[in-house]
């Protein structure tokens, strides 16, 4: 079990969505830090003002790492949790070993590199779009299993050379991780078929390397600095393909749903194709893909003001999409409005842990939004905009289902 300073009254909602983004008005109301819990008996600060969140994010009395920061905690005794800190990877590492393992992986995120790989995006969507092509205009299309989830996974199921017959394993279990109300038998399982999907990655990629980044980071080296160790390797790939999959779903989602409730927007956008970075932008703002990204901790007493002090030891859950609708921050902050100004976000983190993936996501959605209302210009959502159900979860921001009406019959 893990230690907590504090009593708490607050249970973090899992129900995503509205509900989510209610609690994290409340939460930010009520003071710089809050005290929740969180399933298997965790208790952690619940962070949602966009002022401590950045001050956090680069705090030095706070560290990413569990195991080198309490010695009672046994790895694996908590199963949800145990995806997020019983790994070794840039998400946990701090100092030199950060900048190590960034170093080794940065050659395969270049902005070059990430910009020849327009083509190869342009034709997984042209794809998904022809499929679409294929099915009735008239009857419901969910356009999230379709197309959003498409793109990005296809890509970098590409990238990372996840052979065809291990693909659907491999984003099955990124997706059960970031729910939270799985039962804690299933997310032990959940955690076994982790470790066992990505060693089976490695073995293939070992008995017949490619072209493809496993490949590349089973010989990486930098002069001067330790490989990746084996268990280094599975959490780098865990967090790459999974980071550099999931996300931007949601975003892509987010995106297509809001230009879809705000037709005149959708039109500006079409009209000039300079505003699509506007429309990533501002669908990164106000749904951030991330809300909470588990866990980080005090290594020293730090006061917040209002009375609230986080001790050393305690858990920290920074909310990451809370920053982006603060009132503090952005008028409107819940208003989707891609000619607002000021579309400051933490979608991609702040500081040395800034997303090395983010000028892919962009690329990402640059290329399928405009693809697809392109192709198909009389989209429309199936359902009302509350009917569209959300993850269940307060750590990934997404909708389970996207149901659209394609009209293009």
């Amino acid at each position: 079990m893990i230690g907590f300073s504090t009593p708490t009254s607050t249970k973090l909602d899992s129900g995503g969505g509205g509900c989510m983004y209610k609690q994290i008005d409340e939460l930010r109301a009520s003071a710089p830090a809050v005290p929740v819990e969180l399933p298997e008996g965790v208790s952690a600060w619940s962070v949602t003002r966009g002022d401590v969140v950045k001050r956090l994010l680069t705090h030095p009395g706070i560290s990413r790492n569990l195991k080198k920061n309490n010695s009672d905690y046994q790895p694996g005794s908590i199963p949800w949790l145990a995806p997020w800190v019983d790994v070794d990877s840039m998400f946990t590492a701090q100092g030199h070993e950060h900048t190590r393992l960034r170093r080794l992986i940065a050659p395969a995120f270049t902005p070059k590199r990430i910009d020849a790989m327009r083509s190869q995006l342009e034709a997984i969507t042209a794809d998904l779009l022809d499929d679409l092509w294929s099915r009735p205009g008239n009857e419901p299309v969910d356009l999230h299993a379709a197309f959003s989830h498409g793109v990005p996974t296809r890509l970098i199921c590409d990238l990372f050379g996840v052979p065809d017959d291990q693909r659907a394993e491999v984003l099955r279990i990124l997706r059960v991780v970031v729910a939270t109300d799985v039962p804690e038998d299933e997310s032990a399982r959940l955690n076994e078929d982790m470790d066992r999907a990505m060693r089976l990655l490695i073995d293939t990629k070992r008995r017949e390397p490619g072209d493809d980044l496993t490949s590349f980071l089973l010989t990486a080296r930098v002069e001067g600095e330790a490989p990746l160790s084996e268990q280094e390797l599975i959490s780098t790939l865990l967090l790459m393909i999974g980071g550099g999959s999931q996300t931007t779903v949601s975003l892509i989602d987010h995106a297509v749903r809001e230009l879809l409730a705000h037709p005149d927007q959708l039109a500006v956008a079409q009209a000039d194709p300079a505003k699509w970075a506007d429309v990533v932008e501002e669908a990164l703002r106000v749904h951030c893909p991330v809300m909470h990204l588990p866990m980080r901790w005090a290594t020293e007493d730090i006061e917040l003001g209002e009375g609230v002090v986080i001790h050393a030891g305690d858990a920290v859950l920074i909310a990451f999409g809370a920053h982006g609708r603060d009132p503090g921050l952005h008028d409107n902050p819940g208003e989707f409005d891609i000619h607002r100004a000021n579309k400051e976000h933490l979608a991609f983190g702040a500081g040395p842990h800034f997303c090395p993936g983010a000028r892919l996501a962009r690329l990402e959605a640059a290329v399928a939004l405009p693809a697809l209302f392109d192709r198909f210009p009389r989209l429309a959502l199936a359902v009302t905009l509350d009917e569209v159900e959300p993850l269940r979860s307060f750590i990934a921001n997404d909708v389970l289902a996207l149901p659209v009406l394609l009209n293009h019959r």
